[in-house]
């Protein structure tokens, strides 16, 4: 099934790598995040290439709802009681920038750029709701409490963010893209000390960015451990309701809406990749229940990283890895954490000191109960004696009988009924 983002764009098209070349910084990974470094790079005069093994945006960018909005959920209240007010602050500065950025970017290109309010909404605590308010006003932004939403069900109330936005992501990147130094059906097969080995060339670079999603260099930074992934669904309905926002429910396996032109986008069906979920039919549920004159138009899935503390990891690779880089980890906010990526990894690529560098460091702590569970995971799919086994680290793959694939439940590498890659960690497909 294909997003309506790819159904209603031209894609461009983009030269493979043929032999050997030099490059300054290599980008491996042409999703939104690859395509922004690539841009601001460009900007800066830098010598670089990026290389996609498919098609630009044909990973997970494609599949996003394309929100661009500093509200992840209920966020800011936690963040401050893990972290502190000044790293709250930081957090929310950088998403704030992250927003400003594509504000500025967008006033000159076609993407259906849209100002929306966000809106956090709750079914069943509305202190929830107000704590998060008193945690962004003590950092600095007015969000207030709304009593009444425009959704066909009760709710306890929500937060607003005024002045958040929504687009066409794949018009986006299309624009941005065209004149940068973009290699595309350029799969990565070996990145070696000196080199990075392609199907079609090798590539001598003095720095690597990994945008690959899910980082696929195993022995650095133990993102292993680190991420898991998530899966959620979305439908998009004709004749349905303009809800004039974007919502979504600050429970985890609850549901989010905004409007696209004359479509109403529902979100939700969440679940663990490799686990079993409420995926399109909960989904369809609840269209039928309440929106039982609409037509769906689209269905599609998308995957998600999630960090330990909710917090992305943009910066280097590991400690010992001074000229490797990686962006990862978006917690489901691909949009903003893909622009404050390209912010941080073009300052240090270029030498420019940066506020959030310290704040999303893939090397800090991550000495959290999520980490334990992840290895817990890890071990119990490892041992389990099953033929199928992802080429990644060896776990055993759950044939997910919706979408007709074999997943990952350790780390969230898919592949197709006849074992064909779809999503990373892993670089290959399955042995036939």
């Amino acid at each position: 099934m294909q997003s309506i983002w790819t159904e209603s764009s031209q894609r461009l098209n983009f030269k493979s790598l043929k032999g050997d070349v030099k490059t300054d910084v290599l980008i491996i990974g042409g999703g939104m995040a690859g395509i922004l470094i690539a841009y601001f790079l460009e900007q800066a005069g830098v010598d670089y290439m990026l290389v996609e093994g498919k098609t630009i945006g044909d990973g997970i960018t494609k599949n996003t709802t394309a929100k661009i909005t500093s509200q992840h959920g209920l966020i800011y209240d936690k963040l401050i009681h893990d972290n502190g007010v000044e790293k709250a602050k930081q957090y929310l500065d950088a998403n704030q920038l992250a927003l400003k950025r594509y504000k500025e970017i967008c006033e000159n290109i076609d993407c259906d750029f849209e100002e929306k309010s966000a809106y956090t909404y709750s079914l069943s605590d509305r202190i929830k709701i107000e704590r998060e308010i008193k945690a962004v006003y003590r950092l600095g932004l007015v969000a207030e409490f709304i009593e009444d939403l425009p959704l066909p069900f009760k709710t306890c109330g929500a937060i607003e963010f005024k002045n958040q936005a929504q687009f066409h992501p794949l018009k986006f990147i299309n624009a941005i893209a065209k004149n940068l130094n973009i290699y595309e059906n350029t799969f990565i097969k070996e990145l070696g000390e000196n080199a990075v080995i392609t199907n079609a060339g090798k590539i001598i670079p003095q720095k690597i960015i990994v945008a690959t999603h899910f980082p696929v260099i195993n022995k650095h930074g133990m993102f292993f451990l680190k991420m898991y992934q998530h899966r959620s669904y979305v439908i998009a309905l004709e004749d349905a309701q303009n809800i004039h926002g974007m919502y979504v429910d600050e429970a985890q396996e609850g549901m989010s809406f905004r409007n696209y032109k004359n479509l109403l986008f529902i979100g939700g069906g969440d679940h663990r990749t490799g686990e079993e979920g409420g995926n399109w039919k909960e989904l369809r549920g609840f269209a039928r229940k309440y929106y039982p004159n609409a037509i769906e138009r689209y269905a599609w899935a998308t995957q998600d990283c999630m960090t330990l503390d909710g917090i992305p990891y943009i910066g280097e690779y590991a400690t010992n890895t001074p000229n490797l880089y990686v962006a990862t980890g978006f917690n489901k906010w691909g949009m903003t954490s893909s622009m404050i990526s390209a912010i941080i990894l073009s300052d240090m690529i270029i030498g420019r000191d940066n506020p959030f560098e310290e704040l999303f460091s893939p090397n800090r702590s991550m000495l959290k109960p999520q980490l334990l569970l992840n290895g817990v995971a890890a071990v119990v799919n490892l041992l389990k004696p099953k033929t199928k086994r992802c080429p990644h680290l060896g776990c055993a793959l759950t044939w997910n009988k919706v979408e007709q694939t074999w997943d990952c439940p350790c780390h969230g590498s898919r592949f197709e009924k006849n074992g064909d890659l779809i999503d990373n960690p892993a670089t290959g497909s399955l042995k036939k």
